[in-house]
């Protein structure tokens, strides 16, 4: 930068499937820039960023981005900040608030400004001796290097050779490189770094902790391993329980096997989060393999033997041969690139997927405009039985169908339909318009002005729901 001084971003998508990378960003950073679009002004993730900043005690310097739209208007967005209770420097507050154009490359300067005077506000210090503090913000699995994790120093010193613990992974450095990818002996505090030379893939937000030796890297390793896959065998047991005491109130859902797989771990996390977020009373979405890479034979075969569907989110498209296996297994392989294409595939085939609800609506209307009584002339042909003479006012009545009988809006009698006879021939239907004869079973109590309905039974599926913020849900 001009001034001298160096900044690190760490840049978290704005999609509301994203959440759990902006909480993350927003725990290791020391400023939060809350970057609100001037023609859009304050969205639902805009929210939930000042609820994180919040949550993680970090100060907030505006950017109010897009400044040079003719439709941009700055003094409504802080009004809007000021009504989510963001005091601004403008209402008497200590808040930043900078005008930016990022096309046009405008007040980038003034940002740069606003950011140095708030470090230098907070007195931004870290120790730079002694055994690194570190946070990993990515993993991904690199074909030649193994897994690798971009990281964070937040204190000490990083040094390459380290033996290190990194969640429930351990590992020793063998290579640290910048941002840029050239080597570096060591990396110091705010300094973003890829690091090499762990046994297993990390997860996104885990701690980075030095240690002494690579048989205390492995002993906590072992024990951290040991607690991840007791609590997920808790997690599985408690969700079982949970089904089981909810099996007789809630109908049998129909089940979405899928496997993930993605770049790097926080997308990995942020698709799996998302695709879960579309269970529905009717559809159990099971993510039965998560994995960081292109989709490869293993995963072919894993949902074949599981009738999954693979998604495949910001990765390679797959070989040819395992196209071809793919096809012929019948197994739906999906690659997108952005995330709401993703949720709109997955949440059309829930859709067709869903069993759906049987409703009864209203096919048709038919008001009592007569009535004749025939008389039985022995009891082995019946009875008297009485007709409607009827007018259908509203869609069409059909024989098969189930009626109902209203008068003043009340249901006096709902059952099947015994005759339906339009100019003394037997009819199936009868629609709109039209007159005819009804009779119904075992009920022969109409009055002139009752109003007979033809119900039938309909199959309504679930709907998938997507609002202006990004967020999706199916609704039953």
């Amino acid at each position: 930068m001009q001034s001298g001084a160096s900044i690190t971003f760490l840049d978290t998508p704005g999609h509301a499937a994203f959440s759990a990378m902006r909480a993350r960003g927003a725990a290791v950073t020391d400023i939060v820039v809350l970057v609100v679009a001037a023609d859009d002004g304050v969205m639902p993730q805009t929210l939930e960023a000042i609820s994180h900043a919040k949550a993680a005690n970090v100060p907030i310097v505006v950017a109010v981005n897009k400044c040079d739209k003719p439709a941009a208007n700055s003094e409504r967005v802080k009004l809007q900040l000021a009504s989510e209770g963001l005091l601004l420097e403008d209402m008497g507050g200590d808040i930043q608030v900078v005008e930016v154009s990022a096309l046009k490359k405008t007040g980038l300067d003034n940002l740069e400004e606003a950011l140095l005077l708030q470090a230098e506000v907070m007195n931004l210090k870290a120790r730079v001796d002694g055994p690194a503090q570190a946070y990993v913000v990515e993993a991904r699995l690199h074909k030649g290097r193994g897994p690798l994790a971009t990281a964070i120093v937040k204190a000490g010193t990083l040094v390459c050779g380290q033996h290190v613990v990194v969640g429930s992974e351990w590992g020793r450095i063998r290579a640290i490189r910048d941002v840029v990818g050239n080597l570096a002996e060591r990396a110091t505090p705010a300094m973003p770094v890829e690091i090499e030379g762990l046994k297993g893939l990390p997860m996104a937000g885990d701690d980075i902790i030095v240690v002494q030796s690579e048989e205390r890297a492995r002993m906590l390793s072992a024990g951290r391993k040991k607690k991840f896959e007791r609590d997920r065998l808790l997690k599985i047991s408690n969700g079982r329980a949970e089904e089981l005491e909810q099996s007789e109130e809630v109908p049998q859902r129909a089940e979405m096997p899928i496997i993930v797989k993605a770049d790097v771990q926080g997308t990995v996390q942020a698709v799996t989060d998302a695709l879960r977020s579309l269970n529905s009373p009717q559809v159990f979405v099971n993510v039965v393999h998560v994995g960081v890479g292109p989709v490869c034979q293993s995963d072919v075969d894993l949902a074949q033997a599981c009738g999954a569907c693979i998604v495949g989110f910001n990765v390679k498209s797959p070989a040819s041969s395992i196209t071809m296996a793919a096809t012929q297994a019948s197994i739906k392989i999906l690659m997108h690139r952005v995330i709401y294409h993703l949720l709109e595939d997955i949440g059309n085939m829930i859709v067709e997927k869903a069993p759906g609800t049987f409703e009864t609506q209203v096919a048709g209307e038919a008001e009592v405009l007569n009535i004749f009584e025939i008389k039985g002339k022995s009891k082995a042909k019946g009875g008297d039985v009485k007709i409607a003479g009827c007018r259908v006012i509203d869609g069409c009545v059909s024989k098969t169908a189930t009626m109902r009988l209203l008068r003043s809006g009340e249901v006096v009698f709902e059952g099947p339909c015994a005759s339906l006879k339009q100019e003394k021939h037997d009819v199936e239907k009868v629609g709109k318009g039209n007159e005819c004869g009804l009779v119904l079973c075992n009920c022969d109590a109409f009055q002139i002005g009752d109003v007979i309905q033809c119900l039938e039974q309909v199959v309504r599926k679930p709907k998938f729901i997507s609002s202006e913020s990004g967020a999706v849900r199916i609704e039953c």
